[in-house]
Order: structure tokens, then C-alpha cells, then sequence
């Protein structure tokens, strides 16, 4: 083997080495695909497409039993009095995940409704899609304003048993959110509603 041929071999593991790390870390993750912001009747409706993977740690937990929240919150602040956070309209909703070894499935539990699915698999594509859900306007909107819109979705470690909390605080293994998007934007008419892709 030339001195040329070994130096590129040890070039290509080194790469590997430093790229390996990068690509477990975005394995576990949730990465928000797109928002549709909709005016219907006198308020306005939401609908979120995420990806949301687990990483083992989590995956163990859900086999122990422990119920998995995870919440989606979006906020409308008045670019006037950004800096005093004047939140005009919100919505926030909050789903749980579940697995029942007895039965081998996973129940997602929101506040309205469950669903019931085979695989973890089908259950995650199905906690990613948040659809016309209905803003809480506090507020009064205007048509011709700019406002800032957020949208933030995560694991929310509150909801878990105490032993989990005091585990989670301080580690990567339990901390799973997307970034927080924030965006400029005028409120969606009836004949065109606002559409974003995410990250």
C-alpha cells in the first residue's frame, strides 16, 4: 500500500468518525415539516405536519409504562409590543403516548379523543399531525396588521412521574424539541389561508 493510499484511507475515517455523531444526533429528533394557518367563521384554525423520532431512552420508558406528552404551541404577538410578549391569539394543544404491553399497541390520548395503532411507527406519524386546531384569540386582530407568529413543538418532562423528572433534568437522552420557528405575518383570509414549510 502506497503512502498516498494509506493517508486517504485514515482521511476517510476520520470523516466517518466526525460524521457519525452528527447523524445519531439528528436520528432523535422533531423537525416541523409544514404550518397552515386557515380563517374560518369568526376565528382561525391550525394544522402542523411534524416528524417526530425517538431516540431508546425514550422508546424504554414507553415500554415501562410511562406516558409521553407532548405539546404544540403556536403564538400571535402584536410586533407593536414584541418586547412585552403581547400574545393576541394562541393555541396549544397536548397529546399523550402511550403503550399497553397487554394489548401490544399505543394509544395516543387527546383531550377530545384516542386512537389505537400497532406500531410506534403509526402512532408517531399520527402525533405529528395536529389538524384545524382552533386558535384562542385574547385580542382583538386586525386584517391589515403584521404580527409574529411562533410555532414550537415538545416533550413536556413536567407531565412525567417525579423519578423521570428529576432523571431528565440535565440530559440530552430526555430532551427532545424542534426549533422554535418564528416568522412576520398577516392574518389568512377565508380565500387565501397561509401555508409555511418548517425546518
Amino acid at each position: 500500500m502506497s503512502r498516498l493510499q494509506f493517508l486517504s484511507i485514515h482521511i476517510i475515517c476520520l470523516l466517518l468518525m466526525l460524521l457519525t455523531p452528527f447523524a445519531v444526533a439528528q436520528a432523535e429528533s422533531i423537525q416541523i415539516k409544514s404550518v397552515n394557518l386557515a380563517a374560518v367563521g369568526q376565528g382561525y384554525e391550525i394544522s402542523v405536519d411534524s416528524d417526530i423520532v425517538l431516540n431508546s431512552t425514550l422508546e424504554q420508558a414507553l415500554e415501562k409504562g410511562i406516558v409521553l406528552y407532548f405539546v404544540t404551541k403556536f403564538s400571535l404577538i402584536d410586533s407593536n409590543w414584541y418586547w412585552l410578549d403581547e400574545e393576541v391569539a394562541r393555541g396549544k394543544s397536548r397529546v399523550g403516548l402511550r403503550y399497553y404491553a397487554l394489548t401490544r399497541q399505543y394509544h395516543l390520548n387527546h383531550p377530545s379523543f384516542s386512537q389505537t395503532f400497532n406500531t410506534l411507527q403509526e402512532a408517531l406519524k399520527a402525533l405529528g399531525q395536529l389538524r384545524n386546531f382552533s386558535l384562542t384569540v385574547k385580542s382583538e386582530l386586525k386584517p391589515d396588521v403584521e404580527y409574529i407568529a411562533s410555532l414550537r413543538v415538545w416533550l413536556d418532562l413536567t407531565r412525567m412521574p417525579k423519578p423521570f423528572q428529576v432523571e431528565a433534568l440535565g440530559s440530552k437522552k430526555w430532551d427532545l424539541s424542534s426549533d422554535k420557528l418564528e416568522w412576520r405575518m398577516k392574518l389568512p383570509t377565508p380565500e387565501q389561508p397561509f401555508q409555511m414549510k418548517g425546518q
